[in-house]
């Protein structure tokens, strides 16, 4: 288990303890100290935890980070961490399983939101469940995951070393790496019961930060690996699905929803009100169906649904204005650097008083 770490003092503790105490057997946890100045890597050391391993370099990057921990580590299966990520007991053991399948090179796991109390927290609890999980259930069934989250995904050696590591190109390096394997013909799937509980950024302006940076990368490990589109075999396959889907619901649906908004909200001044609202309330009954159905598949209480609606008038503009100025930024040619988001270490705030609805 390799953790990049970049001043997570608040949080790495929590994190290292919950990956030493997963049931699973000869698991060695390597803490890449990527140049903290707030003494990371000492409250690691001073855990004094058996298998942990602390790795200190100066600032190079996320990446680099990853790339020195694989190259330290000595088993064949990696699972990457992120520093402010806390595990339940077995989320290592679903997480690695799919790779007694020699035919998979990577497995993303199910990242669940941890401080989802406020508002903006719950509104990122919806997203990750009914955005990015059910997304990536679906990927897997089309064979064409494009991103293994970097908060949890296990990774077999050989196909980290066939696409040559984790690459420092784009922004969004799990993105990148996920894109590669695809590319180099190794299948990526989805382990759902495989959880890792992360801390989401607790302002708007941090979410704001997060989220272009998101953006950007993403577009860019999409230019990075466009010729996918025209190529053969599991490459072609993985172009032809995800990219083409990536780019309508991603980049192009999200920059004309806000002329869609403008259009609405000019027929309820101004035109068919009664229109308007009946359509609305058809795209909210949608909506809520979709989150239903996504929380019931992630066996998820329904409580935080009452702020879908809301969700949708005020988050979902925020979300369209950061494609819109990351599609700016790339078409300008602005070059972004990485965010550093503040922590307060809550990721496993909700796993500590979570009570799990069992499946039906």
């Amino acid at each position: 288990m390799i953790i990049p770490a970049y001043n997570e003092a608040v949080g790495i503790a929590d994190t290292v303890r919950s990956m030493v105490a997963n049931d699973y057997l000869d698991l060695e946890v390597i803490v890449v100290d990527d140049g903290s100045s707030d003494g990371t890597a000492d409250i690691v050391e001073q855990l004094g935890l058996p298998g942990v391993l602390v790795v200190r370099q100066a600032n190079q990057g996320k990446p680099a980070a990853l790339n020195h921990g694989i190259a330290v580590a000595s088993a064949d299966v990696l699972v990457l961490v992120d520093g402010d990520t806390v595990f339940e007991p077995d989320t290592v053991h679903h997480a690695v399983q799919p790779l007694r399948d020699p035919a998979v090179g990577a497995v993303a796991g199910n990242t669940k939101v941890g401080n989802r109390r406020g508002l903006l927290g719950r509104w990122q609890h919806i997203e990750y469940v009914q955005g990015f999980n059910l997304d990536r259930r679906m990927y897997d069934v089309l064979q064409c995951m494009p991103t293994v989250p970097g908060a949890i995904g296990a990774f077999r050696r050989e196909a980290l070393e066939s696409v040559g590591g984790v690459s420092e190109d784009t922004l969004a390096e799990d993105t990148d790496l996920t894109m590669a394997l695809c590319r180099a013909g190794w299948r990526v799937v989805y382990a759902e019961q495989a959880r890792a509980w992360t801390e989401a950024p607790a302002t708007l302006g941090a979410l704001w930060r997060q989220r272009y940076r998101w953006c950007y990368g993403t577009m860019q490990a999409m230019w990075k690996h466009r010729h996918a589109v025209v190529e053969r075999g599991a490459a072609g396959r993985f172009g032809r699905r995800a990219l083409p889907y990536l780019l309508m619901f991603q980049v192009l649906l999200p920059m004309l929803a806000p002329v869609i908004d403008l259009m609405a909200l000019y027929g309820l001044l101004f035109a068919d009100r009664g229109a308007v609202l009946i359509s609305y309330a058809g795209f909210l009954a949608v909506q809520l169906a979709t989150t239903a159905y996504a929380f019931h598949l992630d066996r998820e209480r329904f409580g935080p649904l009452w702020t879908l609606p809301l969700q949708q008038i005020v988050y979902r503009q925020v979300m369209y204005l950061v494609v819109i100025q990351s599609v700016v930024s790339a078409v300008l040619g602005s070059r972004l650097r990485w965010h550093k988001l503040a922590r307060a270490g809550s990721a496993g705030s909700a796993l500590e008083t979570r009570t799990p609805v069992e499946p039906a």
